[in-house]
């Protein structure tokens, strides 16, 4: 009698909960009777094709990679300009501008709600003339430039106009991406300015304004990897991200402008989380639900007004501070996890931003992740290549299912119309607590030992060696608020009162453009604090409603 060898003997499964990040109970092994009435030809369709599930477009990545990014900005605007001529000198192919909190916020680096934050988590930004030192010497016709920032989002693209403007580069030839998406600031990021209808009116302007006369430029990134930083589950984050996006179109359609003319301009921003598959199989979902309810509900001919195009971030939320070495790999999976999802252009985590913002060599490491996938591993070189896996087609079939029932009850609170539920949703609280549920419930599995995350609450043992962080020095701040001081000084101060005095009366004026005023308010340097206030006297603040 032969004795059954240790590695050929079936082993009983572990006695724990098997499912994805977020909670979807899975089966040891899938087979084509998992996939009952799966039609390849309708589902999947061809790369580059009606709904575009295998890519947005035939080639992929055999025709040109991913644009690589890596989120950049601290301190100065000329620091962070220093930072940006590194980064493109050893390959990065687009800049991507994070701001500081006092931006986010509307603030000026003067201001006393200011102190202690100015160009801590990102560069500051308080007039034209900041914005001109940020690009110094970058040709803004020849670079993408993606600027993560909000509620002040067509302030702040009002100064690179004109900066671009005062290089020679005409604005029909400026590429980049703006992120602009107010409705994720309610529901998850909380940096809002207004209440939502009036930063509804300054992004329907926007829109309005690129489509004529910034045709290149996305004037919106719909985010959905705020959401999920924020606790969501992928389907939460899928379904309210694209919820969102149907929102916006319709906010367009309202304005009167083609769908087939400013549906092209829309960009999403999806976050990579660790579960692999559970991410593939989220961003094929998002690009077959984005291109039909194009067609078939708002009614777009254009495939280029079908495709869902993407940049993705990987999961800041997945590094940890404990054995911070680790969130190399869990970087490079999460990358991979894009680049065979399809994304567009990527980010990846610096091993030391659950720290402080990157060194200067963690920014180039994580860089480098992305070089060594795409010329490498040989995975650009075919499109889709999980593409009919038994299992990854059931869990984008099961996401997409998730989805479409958030769908239907956003549809609910919005009586019919997608813009309307998301506002009811953010004006009632809806969004939030579902997603502080799914948070408490992905941290009731960690702390069940259902979740693991190494270093953290299993395989503790090793020591930590201690890292080199940047550290922004309050030397900064006082540089920051010395250069607002002198702007103010230097500028003509009657034009800039006149531009003020001009954008209130604008925003009082519920049929006026709000975009022509902002652009002139840049030109005559007023501040953003100065514009946040003159907005504000005329939009008031805006306090969300308690969710318990």
């Amino acid at each position: 009698m032969v004795e059954t060898s240790p590695r050929t003997r079936d082993v009983p499964e572990q006695e724990r909960s098997h499912t994805t990040r977020s909670g979807i109970p899975l089966q040891h092994v899938y087979r084509d009777d998992d996939l009952v009435g799966f039609d390849p030809v309708a589902e999947l369709g061809a790369p580059g094709a009606y709904p575009f599930t295998r890519g947005v477009y035939p080639s992929m990545y055999r025709g040109r990679l991913w644009t690589m990014r890596q989120f950049a900005g601290y301190g100065t605007p000329r620091e962070t300009n220093e930072r940006f001529r590194v980064l493109t000198e050893r390959g990065q192919t687009g800049l991507s501008v994070a701001f500081d909190m006092p931006t986010l916020m509307g603030f000026d680096s003067d201001d006393p709600r200011a102190e202690g934050e100015v160009g801590r988590c990102g560069v500051a930004a308080d007039s034209l003339d900041d914005i001109e030192t940020l690009f110094d010497g970058i040709p803004l016709d020849e670079v993408t430039v993606s600027m993560t920032i909000n509620g002040p989002a067509p302030w702040l693209f009002a100064c690179y106009l004109v900066a671009a403007e005062r290089q020679g580069v005409a604005w029909s030839s400026l590429a980049g991406t703006l992120q602009t998406d107010i409705f994720k600031e309610y529901t998850a990021q909380k940096e809002w300015l207004f209440p939502p209808r009036p930063h509804l009116r300054l992004i329907g302007d926007l829109m309005a304004f690129c489509a004529e006369r910034v045709p290149r430029y996305h004037p919106l990134s719909v985010s959905g990897y705020h959401i999920r930083e924020a606790g969501s589950t992928a389907a939460q984050e899928l379904a309210f991200t694209l919820a969102d996006g149907f929102a916006y179109v319709e906010l367009g359609l309202q304005r009167g402008l083609s769908i087939d003319a400013f549906a092209p301009q829309l960009s999403f921003f999806f976050d990579a989380h660790i579960d692999f598959f559970e991410e593939i199989a989220k961003f094929r979902a998002a690009r077959r639900i984005w291109a039909r309810w194009l067609r078939d509900r708002y009614g777009a001919v254009d495939p280029a007004a079908q495709r869902l195009r993407f940049h993705t971030q990987t999961a800041g939320v997945s590094l940890t501070a404990q054995q911070p070495m680790n969130n190399v790999a869990r970087t490079a999976v999460e990358a991979l996890a894009a680049v065979l999802g399809g994304t567009q252009s990527l980010h990846t985590n610096a091993l030391d931003e659950v720290l402080a913002l990157p060194t200067e060599q963690a920014a180039t490491l994580a860089l480098r992740t992305q070089q060594v996938i795409a010329y490498e591993t040989g995975v650009p070189d075919v499109v889709d290549p999980l593409g009919g896996s038994y299992y990854v087609e059931w869990l984008t079939d099961r996401i997409e299912g998730l989805a479409e029932a958030l769908f239907a009850r956003i549809g609910e609170l919005g009586e019919g119309s997608m813009l309307e539920g998301v506002l009811h949703g953010v004006e009632g609280g809806w969004f939030v607590q579902e997603i502080a549920e799914a948070a408490f419930q992905e941290q009731r599995r960690f702390e069940r030992g259902d979740l693991i995350q190494v270093g953290v609450n299993a395989f503790t043992g090793s020591e930590d060696q201690p890292l080199e962080v940047l550290e922004i020095p309050m030397a900064t701040e006082h540089a920051q608020r010395g250069a607002v001081e002198r702007t103010r000084n230097e500028r003509d101060a009657a034009t800039a009162r006149t531009a003020l005095a001009s954008l209130v009366a604008a925003a009082r004026d519920p049929d006026a453009d709000l975009m022509v005023p902002l652009i002139d308010c840049a030109r005559a340097r007023c501040t953003e604090g100065e514009v946040t206030e003159a907005l504000q006297s005329v939009f008031g603040p805006w306090r969300e409603t308690p969710a318990f």
